[in-house]
Formats: structure tokens, sequence, C-alpha cells
């Protein structure tokens, strides 16, 4: 196997995906059930309900229903799995989903159950107007420039009341190998194969976020940065 410099992040514009090209609706919704498959088999989620649920402990005297806003969104398995979380811990929350692709809106929206009260919002989320507690985001930064990603961490702290959360791949070595070999055993569809190991070597280092959000002047010392394993780096704030 050809072995990968890792030590730089690829330019997502040197390093193309091919869902970022255009594609039919069948394309992207099955690009997106498997990618939906994927977090599941490697614990994806998780990084985010333990944040999600430290920020809770921290509000546990408030009873308003926090509004949470996921940006880039997609498939929107990150937003219905939250919600089953939400309900079996009895935890209010309003769920809105914004991403720019109108067609990942129509595949989240179709495979949203009835009665599963989460909103999806085709559009920008720098123009969103509605209340924002809470800002999460999962699998797009990778897919920004740094300028851009240094834009969205100083909008999210602007915009969210309680905190924000980004949840990211890890740009190390044994993810990048791990899923070449698993996505060949496996039978993913030939974007999230090709896309997967691109994802990773378009993804961040422990420094790399360091940077950026000291260019965004984040608060010192407010923010974390943590890897959870097996292929996740996150970043994240509580402000109260």
């Amino acid at each position: 196997m050809v072995k990968v410099d890792l030590a730089r992040r690829a330019n997502p514009e040197d390093l193309p995906e091919m869902m970022d090209q255009p594609c039919t609706c069948e394309e992207l919704n099955a690009c997106l059930r498997d990618i939906a498959r994927v977090n599941r088999l490697t614990g994806a989620y998780r990084p985010t309900f333990e944040w999600f649920a430290e920020l809770v402990k921290r509000q546990e005297k408030d009873t308003e229903q926090l509004q949470i806003v996921d940006v880039g969104c997609g498939y929107g398995d990150s937003l219905r799995r939250l919600h089953g979380w939400a309900v079996r811990q009895g935890i209010a929350l309003s769920l809105t989903g914004i991403d720019l692709n109108g067609d990942a809106i129509r595949a989240a929206t179709a495979a949203t159950p009835k009665g599963m009260n989460i909103r999806w919002v085709h559009g920008d989320a720098f123009s969103y107007a509605g209340e924002v507690d809470v800002v999460l985001s999962s699998l797009l930064t990778h897919h920004l420039a740094e300028a851009e990603i240094v834009r969205f961490l100083a909008w999210m702290e602007a915009r969210a009341r309680r905190g924000w959360f980004v949840n990211d791949l890890h740009r190390k070595a044994f993810p990048y190998y791990a899923f070449r070999v698993i996505s060949r055993l496996l039978p993913f569809h030939a974007f999230v194969r090709h896309d997967g190991p691109v994802s990773i070597r378009r993804s961040f280092l422990v420094e790399d976020w360091q940077r950026m959000c000291a260019e965004a002047r984040l608060p010192v010392g407010k923010f974390s940065i943590r890897e959870y394993r097996p292929a996740r780096l996150c970043v994240g704030r509580i402000k109260r």
C-alpha cells in the first residue's frame, strides 16, 4: 500500500471529493446512507452526545427548550440520533438542520419518521435568523478552506448562546489506512470508498485547530480540542 504524507492538510480545492461534484439525487442518497453506516460503525455520534450531555449537566437548572442548529446537516442522521437520545433523557430540544445542498435536505426530510419534530432548512447558515442556543456540525469543516473555517468558528461563537461543537475527522495514519482496507471489504458506494480517505487527508491535527481558533479570536482556555478514537478530532465550547 502506497504511503501518503499526512503531515500537511490537503487543500479541498486541490483534492476534490466526488460528492462535492454534481451528481444525481439517487447517487447522493446512496452516498449519504452509506456515510451514516460508517458513522454507526465507527461510533462517530459518541463525541457529540458526550459533549451535549456535559452541556446539559451544566444547564440542569434551566427548563427552557434548547434551540439546536446543525450546520451542514447532510442526511440528518446526527439530529435524528440526538432527538432519540433527548427523548430518552427527557430533555426538550428544538432541532433545525441546515444545508446548502437542496438534495441533501430532501434526503434528510424523507429519512425522518413522521412525528419526529425536526425542521430541515435549505440555505446558508450565516443567513439563519432564528434563535440559537447550540450550534453543531459533523463532517463539515474538512470541506472548507481555513479562512472559511475561521469565519465559521467566529460565527458560532457570536451566535450560539450556550455553546457549539465541531465533530470532524483526525488526520492520522490509522484511520486513513484502516478506512481504505475496510471500504474494500464492505459494499459501500464508490463515492464513499473514494471520498473517505480524501476526507481524512483534508481533515485536521490538534495544531491546525489551535491555529484556527486563535485566528477566530476565541477566548483562550474556554474551548476544548479532544481526540475521540478511532478517527475523530473535535472542538467544542460550553459557555454556561
